[in-house]
């Protein structure tokens, strides 16, 4: 029975409540523009989340299954005066981590401590820094520690130097060393070795004297070649492991010094050859030169090609020492020149093979980079011609038929290799073909040297071997 009254009283009401809603709706409104418009007039001056005290503390503490908070109390610039030798410094004190202060306070002690914001006149004296009550014992002692200033040792100063790259200055006593190695004499060595050996291969009397003047100027020639070789390569050279401590590259001498070395090898080594041996000999020791610094040289960064320039080059030396024996260019002098080329493939694409990171690195085209497959096949292919080569030999009249027989086994073990390596293609298989050409060549010029056929006399007989030069 209160259902209707009481129906009507809510309904009553809620008119009443709603018509004053309406009439105050625009005053509301008014207010709360005013108070973004004053907001954004000063905002400094309302109320922000930075003015609450609960803020300012940052980290929270446990002791005694109660929670207590602690206010981090700022790293204050201190300015400190330090008068040493009349010198006024100004240094940033940081405050060393003192274990007191990861104690946490008893209970008794008040540990929620308002912190002011502190203003800091610029003054030249020392100014006292307001610290909490409960913390400014504590703080006192780590104002007083030195300054954190690391200092370099002489021992860690001398490492980092150490590690820099810097000129190197040689004495006159390390010249001949830095001669050496510009002159790459372990190569040179070579070379004059298989000049040699197509010297002691020509079918005349033994001369020592022109075998000697003959060693002297191809080794001079090469010596000359390799100097300026190194001169050109510099900026790549230092980015090669393999190169990066060579005389020019590491600054021991000048380019001018290593030029000026170059030019006293090679003119008085082409001069003796064309002058004391014969012209065509001079002839070949200066193509050589020519070949090996303006042809294979810049050729290394354009086109795998420089590896068969390179080769024509390793083959010159023995027909260069033919030549100096006989004075004219014969078919046996092409024998043992077509000996070292094939020979040198099986050996540079060895060698190339396993310095394929460093061959990139310094920016080199060769076949193991840029045609990997290529660089087994003709080693391969080089290694199996070394065969029908000793073949040829006696054919021409250089060497008995005994050669191509007992120099058999060694081409066909150094072919076994350049098979595996063309199979395997992996850094064991190359390096077991590399060390083998080292021994194979003058292995091979050495069975060459005990077949050789004697030189004869018009009539035919067989003339004894004498040291005097044949009159011309």
């Amino acid at each position: 029975m209160y259902k209707t009254p009481c129906s009507r009283l809510t309904g009553f009401l809620g008119v009443r409540t709603k018509q004053q809603l309406v009439q105050i709706a625009p005053r509301c409104n008014q207010t709360a523009r005013s108070l973004i418009y004053l907001h954004k007039r000063n905002p400094s001056n309302s109320l922000t989340y930075q003015h609450l005290n609960f803020l300012k503390r940052q980290y929270v503490t446990k002791t005694s299954s109660e929670l207590q908070q602690r206010a981090v109390p700022k790293h204050d610039l201190t300015i400190v005066d330090e008068r040493e030798a009349s010198v006024e410094k100004q240094v940033e004190r940081i405050p060393a981590i003192n274990a007191e202060l990861a104690e946490v306070a008893p209970p008794s002690e008040d540990v929620t401590h308002k912190t002011e914001p502190e203003n800091f006149p610029t003054k030249p004296a020392t100014q006292s820094v307001t610290t909490p009550k409960g913390s400014a014992s504590r703080l006192a002692a780590t104002t007083d520690e030195p300054p954190h200033i690391q200092v370099e040792t002489e021992e860690a100063r001398q490492t980092r130097l150490d590690r820099q790259w810097k000129p190197l200055k040689v004495d006159e006593g390390d010249l001949p060393d830095v001669y050496a190695r510009l002159a790459k004499i372990k190569l040179t060595a070579l070379v004059v070795t298989t000049a040699a050996a197509g010297f002691a291969m020509a079918p005349v009397p033994f001369d020592p004297v022109l075998f000697f003047v003959s060693s002297l100027g191809t080794g001079l020639a090469s010596c000359a070649a390799n100097s300026i070789n190194q001169y050109f390569e510099v900026p790549f050279d230092s980015n090669m492991n393999r190169t990066k401590n060579r005389p020019l590259v590491r600054g021991q001498i000048s380019p001018l010094h290593a030029v000026s070395f170059a030019l006293a090898c090679g003119i008085p080594g082409v001069a003796l050859l064309t002058l004391a041996v014969n012209p065509l000999t001079g002839f070949l020791g200066a193509f050589n030169i020519f070949l090996y610094t303006c042809c294979y040289t810049p050729l290394k960064r354009l086109s795998i090609i420089n590896t068969w320039v390179g080769a024509v080059v390793g083959a010159i030396p023995p027909v260069m020492g033919w030549c100096a024996a006989t004075g004219s260019l014969d078919p046996g002098a092409l024998v043992l020149g077509g000996f070292l080329y094939s020979w040198q493939f099986p050996h540079f694409n060895a060698l190339s093979w396993n310095l394929r990171e460093d061959y990139s690195r310094g920016g080199y085209r060769m076949m193991s980079v840029t045609h990997p497959g290529m660089c087994k096949r003709v080693a391969l292919r080089h290694s199996l011609g070394l065969i029908p080569l000793t073949t040829l030999a006696p054919a021409l009249g250089v060497t008995t038929w005994n050669f191509p027989v007992i120099s058999l086994p060694i081409n066909l073990y150094i072919s076994y290799l350049a098979a595996r390596f063309y199979y395997q293609g992996d850094r064991n298989s190359a390096r077991k073909l590399f060390f083998c050409s080292l021994w194979h060549l003058p292995m091979l010029l050495l069975l060459a040297l005990t077949c050789k056929k004697y030189s004869r006399s018009p009539e035919g007989t067989a003339a004894p071997l004498t040291l005097a030069r044949p009159a011309k």
